[in-house]
């Protein structure tokens, strides 16, 4: 596997402009796409060279990491007019860093496999501030000489890394990661609510678990004030892949019914899913 050195981001959002931050600051060449041109001219700014399409991050790339929302941006940006598979080379990595179905993802991997295109799967965690720091966990998975190749560049916005198996593993590791983290964060709304109902003040009583038994991520982070624009999307991805391995997982619906009335409480709508 050759040496990685161009790097190509599709979507330079909340994730997409730090990545390409840390990969120009360790000396990768960054050439991104994204349709908002304000994302662009951010990115820019950093150095990054900006085209017009996928198809040319594609051309242009040794690896193209994907970092937007749903599955149907990422078939837009992958097989779409102007798409990668109209400017890959035989041999290009494909990195998904997407959260999508797991069956979805290993579907993907055949059909660039089809196309002599390498997929890894590459589902990013611990949010924007992890972007911000280089600091995002990296549940990986695919080809494992492509994905030791790319290292190097995954290492330079991304502080823990792991390969857990072939193409879908990525995305299951962050299905069981999501549907952890609601469960936390459920589980924490209900339980200060409680506290605060019964008389305790809940900024003291959270300050106070954070030394307990009690003590998770999500309540040090407080991690609700994040909007949670992908808690519903998750859970679905967790409910559905459910339903095809033919597991009960109870627990699994009440936690989205629980993060929806979270979210309903707090203001917040459900992120636009794209027709």
């Amino acid at each position: 596997m050759s040496i990685i050195k161009k790097v190509g981001l599709l979507g330079l959002g909340k994730m997409g402009e730090p990545m390409a931050r840390h990969l120009l600051s360790k000396g990768f060449d960054v050439i991104g796409y994204d349709p908002v041109e304000a994302a662009c001219e951010k990115t820019r700014s950093h150095g990054a060279r900006i085209v017009a399409s996928p198809r040319e991050v594609a051309a242009a790339s040794d690896v193209v990491i994907i970092v937007v929302g749903f599955d149907r941006d990422v078939e837009g940006v992958v097989f779409g007019k102007g798409g990668i598979i109209e400017g890959a080379k035989p041999g290009l990595i494909v990195a998904l860093g997407s959260t999508v179905a797991p069956q979805y993802a290993k579907r993907l991997a055949v059909r660039l496999a089809e196309k002599k295109l390498v997929m890894l799967d590459i589902p990013l965690t611990r949010g924007e501030a992890a972007a911000i720091t280089g600091k995002m966990l990296i549940l990986g998975a695919g080809d494992l000489s492509a994905f030791e190749a790319c290292r190097p560049a995954f290492s330079s916005f991304a502080s823990d890394i792991f390969h857990l198996g072939e193409a879908g593993a990525g995305q299951v590791g962050k299905m069981v990661n999501n549907l952890i983290l609601w469960a936390c964060m459920s589980a924490n709304d209900e339980g200060l609510r409680l506290g605060e109902a019964l008389g305790v003040d809940s900024e003291k009583l959270r300050a106070a678990l954070h030394h307990s038994s009690a003590q998770n991520w999500s309540m040090d982070t407080r991690a609700e004030t994040s909007g949670m624009p992908w808690a519903e999307k998750d859970m679905n991805i967790v409910l559905q892949e459910a339903d095809q391995a033919r597991l009960s997982l109870p627990l699994c619906g009440t936690i989205k019914e629980v993060i929806k009335g979270l979210k309903i409480r707090m203001g917040l709508g459900m992120p636009h899913v794209p027709d």
